[in-house]
């Protein structure tokens, strides 16, 4: 075997560990969820499934488990198609009907919360694995009251937000909206209807107006009158974090019908590659950047073979 012969061998061998190592770091792929203002999913996500702070995260995660939370980014029905309001029942809106997320449905007026204005606001909703798609936020109405169901008569009948395809910047879609003048406690509910798939995502985000903390209803007993605390979003390094625990890869979707409960897999969600290229917006396949580097493996392991065997000729 001649030295250039041992040097592409060794490169073959070589090659393998890092490619499977590629292979084996891949990421779990989930969607996102809103940020700005912070979802109850997220900001209890943000506080930690196992030990949380607010005593709405606890009642929650005593709800629903701690996997809900580290799945933050997939409260989705899988088939929606613009048929929210016939698939989410009322008192389900912010776990979209599932029931693997009914802790994010207690009525409560201790969630914590973030403060609003009315006027221009940008909007930010962290996108995991990005789509295209629209999005809508709708307000609560005057009188709200958080310590009953959601329902979507709570809502104001059109979104004071609505756009298609916004911007991705640093991993958040951002998008600019008005807020209509409120007082008091409120809810932001927000619809991201993919336009390649009939999948959509759903979030609740709690807002103060004003000092006002509570709004007009009364405050849970849970916090005995004290002020709600305030949301935080997760961090990069949170999110990180708890990659390794989240089950949303999304390898086939549930299909959730009126009854909130999960059905059968759905078609496959739309990857992001090693770059972070929005493959749902080339029309490329999530398994692609896999099947590229596992055929950069079957290469390099038939590359070594061939040299072993030429190396045993000789």
């Amino acid at each position: 075997m001649t030295a250039r012969h041992r040097t592409v061998a060794l490169a073959a061998f070589g090659a393998v560990p890092v490619v499977l190592t590629v292979l084996a770091a891949a990421p779990a792929v989930a969607h996102g969820s809103l940020t700005d203002p912070v979802s109850r999913v997220s900001s209890c996500y943000a506080e930690g499934p196992e030990s949380p702070e607010s005593a709405a995260c606890r009642a929650a995660v005593a709800a629903s488990g701690t996997q809900a939370f580290y799945d933050w980014n997939e409260v989705n029905i899988a088939n929606a198609a613009g048929n929210h309001r016939q698939l989410v029942p009322d008192g389900k809106l912010c776990s979209a009907g599932r029931d693997k997320y009914k802790g994010l449905d207690l009525p409560r007026a201790d969630w914590p919360a973030s403060k609003l204005a009315a006027g221009r606001h940008t909007f930010r909703y962290k996108g995991t694995a990005p789509h295209k798609g629209s999005f809508e936020l709708y307000i609560t109405k005057d009188g709200y009251d958080p310590s009953k169901p959601l329902t979507w008569s709570d809502l104001e009948q059109a979104p004071f937000a609505r756009v298609t395809d916004p911007k991705l910047v640093n991993g958040e879609y951002v998008f600019d909206g008005t807020v209509p003048n409120k007082s008091g406690r409120h809810l932001v509910y927000s619809i991201w209807q993919r336009s390649d798939s009939p999948e959509a995502f759903y979030t609740c985000s709690d807002v103060v107006f004003g000092g006002d903390n509570g709004g007009s209803a009364p405050p849970s007993p849970e916090v005995g009158g004290a002020p709600a605390p305030t949301a935080s979003a997760p961090t990069e390094d949170q999110t990180a974090e708890g990659g390794d625990k989240s089950t949303a890869d999304h390898a086939g979707h549930g299909s959730h019908g009126a009854e909130g409960q999960d059905a059968a897999p759905a078609e496959s969600a739309p990857r992001m590659n090693s770059a972070g290229a929005d493959l749902a917006e080339t029309g490329g396949s999530g398994a692609t950047p896999y099947l590229a580097v596992g055929g950069a493996a079957v290469l390099a392991l038939g590359a070594a073979a061939v040299f072993g065997a030429r190396r045993r000729r000789a």
